[in-house]
Parts: C-alpha cells; structure tokens; sequence
C-alpha cells in the first residue's frame, strides 16, 4: 500500500503515496498461538508503515485478541513467529520489553480511575516524575500538557475523569498511552474497541484525535466492528476469521457487503439472504386478527402510536432519539406505563405497566440497555439465561442444577456463545457480543409468540451481529412476530419485511416489501423532516 498519512481532520488521502524507506513501525511475520493443542492464531503475516491507520476486523473468536496479547508480551506464540518494531526485534513474553520498544495499548476498560485527576490518571501507571526524591508536579504538568497537545485534546488536568465525556476519557487514554517519560518515544497504538461505548457524536471526535496522532507518526492498529467508520479513516483493512488472516486491502478498495462476506463466510451470508427473501415471499394473512394490536399509544414523546403485527413478520421502528422510538418498545411490553391507549395481544388487553402480563402472553423484551435494564452483569450466564422462568428445573421445591445446565449449554450451541463452557461465568466477564446471545437466547428459550428487541446489535461485533440476525430470522419463520427497534438503517433493511417510520411521536409512513431498503428508509424518513431534525440525523450518521 502506498498513501500519505492522515494529516489532521477530514478523510485519509487515498491517493498520495506513503514515503517509501526506513523500517516497518510493526511487522509480524508467521504468528502462531496454540492453546492446549488447539490453534487460535496461525500464521499471521502483516507489515504497517510509520504514521498508517490500520483497522483490523474480526468476529469474537477470530484471534485479534490473542494478537494483541502477544505484541503486548502477554502472551508467547508459537516456534517460528518474529516480531519488529521500528526495526527492532521484539522479544515475547515480556510487556516491559514490549512497551520499551514502543508499543502501546488503549483497552475496552481504559482503566481510568473516575474519582482522580486527569493529572492523576496520567501518570498512574508510569509513575510521576521526581525531583530531589519529591514528587515533581510542575514537570508532571509540562510532560501531561505536551501529550494532550500532541493528539490535540483541550481539557482541565486538575478536573477529575468524571467530568468528562466518553471520547474526551477515551482520548485521555490514548493521551496517556502515548507519554514517552523519558523513554522511547511511542511507534505503535493498539486501540481494541474504542468507540464501542461512545455516543455516535462522539465518534467522530475520536477519530480526529487519532488522525492527528497517525499525522505525527504513530502507526495504529484499529480494532473495531463499525464498518462504517473505516472508508474515511482508514489506510488499509485486514480481515481475521478462525484464526486465519482472510487478506488485506486499501480501505478504499472493499465495501461493507464485501468485508461482511469475508468476515462471516460466503455461505452464511448466502443463508441470511436467502431468509430474508423467504420471510418476503411468505403471505400474511391480513383477514386475521392480528397477534399484536396497539392503538394510540401515548407516553412522553409518543403521541399516537399505533400498528399491527402478525405471526411471523419482523416489523422494524426506525426514527431519531427524541422520536419516540427509544420508549415504544418499553411501553408496549409495560415496563413502562403508558399514559393511554390499548396494547393487545392475541385479543386481550394488556394492562399498562405490568411486564408480568406481557410475559405470561408470550411475549419477550430485550431493552438497549443490557448491562443496566436486560442482564444482570454479577449473575452467572446460565443464571440470566433461566431468569424468566425456572420452573422447568424445579422439583420438589429444590432447584434441579443439571437439567439446567444442560438446556443451557444447549443454547450456547446453538447461538456459538464463547466461552463455549462459561455457563456458570458472570455475565461482566463476556464480550458485548456474547452478553447479547446470552440475553436473547433468556427470551427465545421461552418460544415467545412476539418478541420486542430495542437496537438488538448495537455494541456488537459483526460475527454476533450475523448471529442474532439469523436467530431473529430463525423465530419469524416458526411463527414469532418480532418488532426491531433500531436506528441502524442498514440492520432493518438486512432483516424487515415491513419498516415503521416514527417521527413526532406517530407513525409517519410505513415501508413494506420492495421498499425496504436502505435508500428507501432514508428517503421516507428525509421526505417530511423539519431541518432541525435533518440536521441532528445527519450529525449521527456522519459520526
């Protein structure tokens, strides 16, 4: 690859060449790790250039952690593997020599102390400078400023981490990662997920701030599962699968639909398609009544919300936060009570703001909020997956643990849930993407007649994106009618048969068929906007 660097805001320049010469900022060449006479990483080659963004994609389980573990010193690989890094060779097994040598690493958990200093927080790990065998504050606050004014973040050292938003901790992080103290200064930023928690405004604010630290240099390893962040940002894409680097490519070069088919298998995506085209074929029969009923549903943004939905399809609700939509799904399972209107299913009224009675109708709700409003994070998975109904498992007043774990492990088959044997596991110690499987495998375990999933994939990577799309599709062909509320326009044209526009508290318009496309849902939601609104839209997707 040959490209310019980043320099500053705006899109990587995908034409300009990279200056040629002088060593690789990383080269990796045939990395191997085996577990247990299993083989998670083999033969990984790769080469990044001072100052080159590269993001690396892959679903759980691919080998990116196992990777970063050992160009970190974590991890040991296998006979045969060699390492540089600005030219030198990296020994393994040794996170000092690693970080000596240059490499630095920003985490999921930025491992930020929330009630201390930005000054504070700095230096944790490094250990404040010294002078006469006293801490040196005065320098401690020249070297802080210098590695905020390097990735161009403006914020009050003495304010406590609290204080600030998710991409200014997130830069923080980074800020840190990247102070020399004396040593070496940093050729290489491993980033695993940054923007995975931020707000979608916020994104945009991250990546600047990498931008300007690729433009001094840094090369950067990106791990991520937005595809849509890469075209404008990145240098070049590489694609993990089963342990096995699938290949390489500018990132200007591969579309999303090409790195999801190289992310999940040509075949698997073959299948998505191909329930999506079932489930359109598939006739509803409208002389029926319908299993779900709502009509002039109010609460707090919702002014009229009504529809109908009937065995089988999967309804999608897309409109802006502030629309309605976030609360539309809560009001019409009642862990939310609605101010007015009827909610029925299959020809009963459900009483306002009692979720028990949604329940008993059959009906699931997995919130957008999993680790506060769906799962219950200190609980095993097995635990959170049997919540909503143990009595399958009771016998004679005790609770019978081996059937127990015996569907549950099923279900951990079923939906490729990793670790395969972390049933008895807190649901904290999983991935976003597992966390969800684990939650949506509580409701479907119930066999639901509708079932209510609020951004299903948001926070996921795309290999348990795929998953929870195929279980989604998997419920609709038994004959589950399911309702997606989300605000990714791509996810309810992949999966939707039938897309509600929310706009001002109703529905708006209604996409169904061949409409439903990603152009289409843009173009309705587009069609009658006010321009404030527009704008806020814009905002989010640009982000």
């Amino acid at each position: 690859m040959n490209r310019d660097l980043p320099r500053g805001k705006g899109t990587v320049d995908a034409q300009a060449p990279l200056a040629a010469g002088g060593p690789f900022a990383l080269e990796v060449r045939h990395l191997s790790k085996s577990f247990a006479g299993k083989t998670v990483l083999r033969d990984f080659t790769l080469s990044l250039r001072p100052g080159e963004i590269h993001v690396l994609l892959g679903a759980n389980g691919s080998g990116k952690s196992t990777l970063i573990k050992a160009l970190a010193g974590y991890h040991e690989p296998d006979a045969g593997a060699w390492v540089s890094v600005g030219g030198m060779e990296l020994p393994f097994g040794s996170p000092s020599t690693s970080y000596r040598l240059g490499c630095r690493f920003v985490h999921q958990d930025l491992g930020l102390i929330q009630s201390m200093s930005a000054l504070d927080n700095i230096f944790l790990t490094s250990g404040f400078p010294t002078k006469g065998g006293a801490v040196d504050r005065r320098e401690a606050r020249r070297q802080a400023r210098a590695a905020l004014d390097r990735i161009g973040l403006d914020i009050d050292l003495t304010s406590v981490v609290s204080s600030f938003g998710p991409a200014e901790q997130t830069a923080l992080a980074i800020a840190r990662a990247l102070l020399a103290h004396g040593g070496p200064p940093p050729s290489l930023l491993v980033l695993d997920e940054p923007t995975a928690s931020l707000p979608g405004h916020e994104v945009q604010t991250l990546l600047d701030t990498l931008r300007t630290t690729a433009a001094a240099g840094v090369a950067i390893v990106y791990v991520t599962h937005h595809l849509d962040e890469i075209p404008a940002f990145a240098h070049r894409v590489s694609v993990l699968r089963e342990g096995r680097l699938i290949d390489t490519w500018d990132a200007d070069a591969v579309d999303r639909q090409e790195l999801v088919t190289h992310l999940i298998g040509s075949e698997l995506v073959a299948e998505l398609v191909g329930a999506k085209e079932a489930q359109a074929q598939r006739r509803v029969d409208n002389h029926t009544e319908p299993i779900l009923s709502v009509r002039g549903v109010r609460f707090r943004q919702l002014v009229d919300l009504t529809l109908d939905v009937w065995p089988g399809e999967i309804v999608g609700m897309y409109g802006l936060t502030g629309s309605g939509r976030e609360d539309a799904l809560a009001v019409i399972f009642g862990s939310k009570s609605r101010d007015g209107g009827t909610v029925r299913a299959h020809g009963h009224d459900l009483p306002p703001g009692r979720p028990i009675e949604s329940i008993r109708k059959a009906i699931g709700y997995l919130p957008a909020d999993r680790k506060v409003l769906s799962g219950i994070m200190d609980m095993s998975a097995r635990q959170n997956m049997t919540l909503v109904n143990v009595r399958p498992f009771w016998r004679w007043g005790l609770l019978r643990s081996k059937p127990e774990l015996s569907e549950v492990a099923k279900w951990f088959t079923n939906l490729g849930i990793r670790p395969a044997d972390g049933e008895s596991a807190p649901l904290s110690t999983f991935s976003g993407g597992n966390q969800q499987k684990v939650l949506l495998a509580k409701w479907l375990r119930q066999e639901p007649q509708v079932l209510l999933l609020d951004e299903p994939t948001q926070g996921v990577d795309v290999g348990a994106k795929v998953e929870v799309h195929r279980q989604v599709q998997h419920a609709a062909q038994a004959g589950t009618a399911v309702v997606v509320s989300s605000t990714d326009v791509e996810e309810l044209a992949a999966i939707c048969t039938k897309v509600l526009i929310i706009r001002n508290g109703r529905v708006v318009d209604e996409l169904v068929g061949p409409r439903v496309t990603v152009p289409e849902i843009n173009r309705s939601f587009h069609a009658e906007a006010p321009m404030d609104e527009l704008v806020v839209n814009n905002a989010q997707v640009d982000s």
